[in-house]
């Protein structure tokens, strides 16, 4: 029990400091710009379709599993509105980073850690190029842009997927779905999921760096570390998002 918190405590440090340096070289040259765009691509393209279906599989899920209670009290008029903040405020930014923990931070642990295995990192330090730069700044900023441009994606969807099953239960057309959603959602609601899901990829992906940078040795290392990148970036994503929650509760109080 003792070594599990000594190493959790261990952990905890060495990623602070990892983020630290990457805060630290972040705002020097050189800056790998098109490595940034490449991999700004791979995260949106490779996470597109996943993130979409899921979104949209989730919007049907949750007006079918509502609807009958709300029809039950006759309050069928407040399912756009209720389900619209659900998704926006919580559903949307938690389930997209999870997916893309899983998918994303995999792929890039498993990528870092097979190019350190491999000493393909060993090799670029000695041609002169900063490893760092290249491989773990670009990765982080890409993530960090990205997904919040897949979180709103992935809201638009599920809101598309809710709003289908409004027009095929309760003939609700798609304008006055929209309509009613829109009318009770507020910047309020909007903003703060969008700041989070900064928090979210940057957390992903600093956590999956880290761990491929600092993969141990041999082809179980590289799964090994892939697994423990996926399992601590959602720890981390429930943990920002319990704090992000505490926050937008203090201002609303104000």
């Amino acid at each position: 029990m003792l070594k599990r918190i000594k190493k959790f405590f261990i952990t905890t440090g060495e990623i602070t400091e990892f983020s630290i340096r990457y805060f630290r070289e972040f705002l020097f040259p050189p800056y790998e710009f098109q490595e940034l765009l490449k991999q700004s691509f791979l995260i949106g393209n490779k996470s597109i379709g996943l993130v979409g279906s899921t979104g949209f599989i989730m919007g049907i899920v949750l007006t079918l599993q509502t609807r009958p209670t709300l029809v039950e009290f006759g309050a069928e008029s407040w399912m756009p509105s209720m389900v619209g903040i659900a998704i926006v405020r919580e559903i949307g930014p938690v389930i997209t980073a999870l997916i893309c923990a899983g998918k994303v931070g995999s792929g890039i642990s498993a990528e870092l850690a097979s190019m350190k295995v491999t000493e393909q990192i060993d090799a670029m330090e000695v041609s002169g190029t900063n490893p760092f730069k290249y491989l773990v700044i670009t990765r982080v900023t890409a993530a960090t842009i990205m997904l919040p441009v897949l979180v709103v994606f992935a809201d638009l969807v599920s809101l598309i997927g809710s709003a289908l099953v409004e027009y095929l239960k309760g003939g609700v057309t798609l304008q006055l779905y929209f309509s009613k959603v829109f009318e009770y959602l507020s910047y309020g609601d909007l903003i703060p999921s969008i700041i989070k899901s900064f928090f979210f990829g940057f957390a992903i992906a600093i956590v999956s760096c880290y761990k491929g940078f600092n993969s141990s040795k041999g082809t179980e290392g590289v799964g090994r570390t892939a697994n423990e990148a996926v399992v601590i970036s959602s720890m981390l994503v429930f943990i920002l998002d319990f704090i992000a929650v505490l926050i937008s509760d203090i201002f609303y109080d104000l």
